[in-house]
């Protein structure tokens, strides 16, 4: 197919706008042909069949045998029991009760008036969302301020928790986890504790809990007497859970309307529900997507937000589409390797950084385009950097620039459009992506609500610990003697492989403390090892 002209005309036919929901979506830089739209009718009319039936309660994870209903959230009404529209509704209205208590002083801190700080522990999904909108939306106007320990890194703890410093006493601590078993999660929330405690301090007169009924953290909130606990529920997974307690209760203490955020959510979801794609938000973005990938993931989605505030954008939907979409078996059980590659930074510091290769390199990707029409929250005139230009008219020159010799040069994209950065337009802007997910993995036959890989990795990361606590009792057990790494792995026995010993011992003997010791002067791969 030639490449059809991106002329005013093509603009205007393929350019959709949604003024109730401050949106627009360009597709016009996409390199389709008109004959796409009669070629996938069949397998949408299937996947939006497929959408209904997942809004109306259908077993969406035939391995755990349990519903999705992250749209539920924002539309309780359309969910399939009074049990869940009431819980739904419940723990809206304890979200925003418990943030007034707190902003209030109802709720306190043992050694301080007032709490003016939040620590979030969670990962992945229970992180990425709370991460997003605290910076997309928050200012210095906030509540409280917001700090994350978002992975098991000790230096990471540290990090936080010296930006913290005094304030730990003014510090609220939300711990996110489903099942309690999160291993990331119940790390951070160990440190997080001791640091309390080093504090002379009360880590449950200064922790929340969002978790499930009966799940293992729940069991540790109730008998260390923390705050609060709110609920997750088995329907929500944990990429698609921000307008849910996981991210409503962050961003209710930040003093983000979620009011807001849920009604762009909502909005989002109506424009949704439209069976013709052309006017379907989501829709569009799923076909977009097939059409780029040829329905098999062939090129990556870069993702390229003009706003700051957006710099999460690529992190937040790294998680929400690959994990969704990264599947091995189809639905009828057959190897098919299925994903959708997304990375990205923001513009314009891609101009110096990536934006070379997308331009001359190899073809294997398309670009979705992030624009936000309004230029600071505070509708302030700018100043001019040059006679009648401001700092935000580059920003749109570079914007457009880009996307223009992107297209010269063969190379597709997308353009999304706010009308501003507000709490309902991210919630719009997030609703549109949960839904496209859905969408796109109806049309590729795939079940994006389970993730075996992620299973993997958690048993893989396992059985390496397991590996550490035989390699300690083997070096205990020596008694003092050195010992080589194929002496430690052999001892170790079945399944123990020295290339794991190799780089577990070489991180314990490199930190004080973990009672491993490098002999000296041995050097390369004929160091021994000993217990101190």
């Amino acid at each position: 197919m030639s490449a059809p002209d991106a002329s005013w005309d093509r603009y205007k036919e393929h350019v959709r706008f949604w003024p109730s929901a401050g949106l627009s979506v360009d597709t016009s830089r996409m390199r389709f042909d008109d004959g796409l739209w009669d070629r996938m009718a069949a397998p949408m009319a299937e996947a939006f069949d497929a959408m209904a039936a997942l809004e109306g309660g259908a077993i969406a994870n035939p391995d755990e045998k349990r519903m999705v209903g992250h749209y539920w959230l924002r539309a309780p009404e359309l969910s399939p029991t009074a049990e869940i529209r009431e819980a739904i509704t419940a723990t809206r209205a304890s979200v925003l009760a418990f943030a007034r208590d707190v902003h209030g002083g109802v709720i306190r801190p043992e050694s301080a008036p007032i709490f003016r700080n939040v620590l979030v522990v969670g990962i992945g999904g229970s992180a990425l969302g709370p991460q997003l909108a605290s910076s997309a939306l928050g200012s210095s106007d906030d509540r409280m301020k917001m700090f994350f320990f978002d992975n098991t890194d000790p230096d990471g703890f540290d990090r936080v928790l010296g930006a913290l410093g005094d304030g730990l006493k003014e510090t609220l601590t939300v711990v996110i986890s489903k099942s309690g078993g999160t291993k990331e999660t119940r790390n951070g929330m160990l440190e997080a504790k001791e640091a309390y405690r080093r504090a002379g301090l009360s880590f449950g007169a200064h922790a929340v809990a969002v978790t499930g009924e009966g799940s293992e953290l729940h069991g540790v909130a109730k008998a260390e007497k923390w705050i609060a606990a709110f609920p997750m529920w088995d329907w929500v997974g944990g990429r698609t859970s921000q307008f849910s307690a996981v991210g409503l209760l962050p961003a209710a203490l930040q003093g983000i309307d979620t009011a807001a955020l849920l009604a762009g959510a909502r909005e989002a979801d109506v424009l949704g529900r439209n069976r013709d794609p052309k006017n379907n938000p989501a829709a569009l973005l799923a076909l977009m997507w097939h059409f780029a990938g040829d329905g098999r993931g062939k090129k990556n989605m870069v993702i390229l937000p003009y706003k700051d505030r957006l710099e999460l954008t690529s992190r937040y939907l790294q998680q929400l589409v690959m994990e969704s979409l990264g599947k091995q078996k189809d639905l009828a059980g057959r190897d098919v390797h299925q994903g959708l590659t997304v990375y990205g930074n923001k513009g314009s510091t891609d101009q110096h950084a990536f934006v070379q290769q997308l331009r001359d390199g190899p073809n294997d990707f398309f670009v979705t385009f992030i624009r936000v029409l309004q230029e600071r929250r505070n509708m302030a005139p700018g100043i001019e950097v040059e006679p009648g230009v401001t700092s935000s008219d580059y920003l749109e020159g570079f914007l457009l620039g880009t996307r223009q010799a992107l297209f010269e040069n063969g190379r597709g994209s997308l353009l999304i459009t706010l009308d501003d950065l507000s709490p309902r337009s991210l919630g719009v802007l997030l609703a549109v992506f949960e839904r496209a997910v859905g969408l796109y993995a109806s049309l590729i036959g795939i079940n994006a609500y389970h993730q075996p890989g992620v299973e993997a990795g958690k048993k893989a990361a396992a059985r390496v610990i397991d590996l550490q606590g035989k390699l300690m009792r083997v070096l205990r057990e020596a008694k003092g003697r050195s010992l080589h790494v194929e002496q430690i792995t052999d001892l170790c026995g079945g399944g123990a492989d020295p290339e794991t010993v190799w780089h577990l011992l070489e991180r314990l003997s490199r930190n004080p403390g973990r009672g491993v010791e490098k002999v000296p002067g041995a050097a390369g791969f004929e160091a021994t090892f000993r217990c101190k």
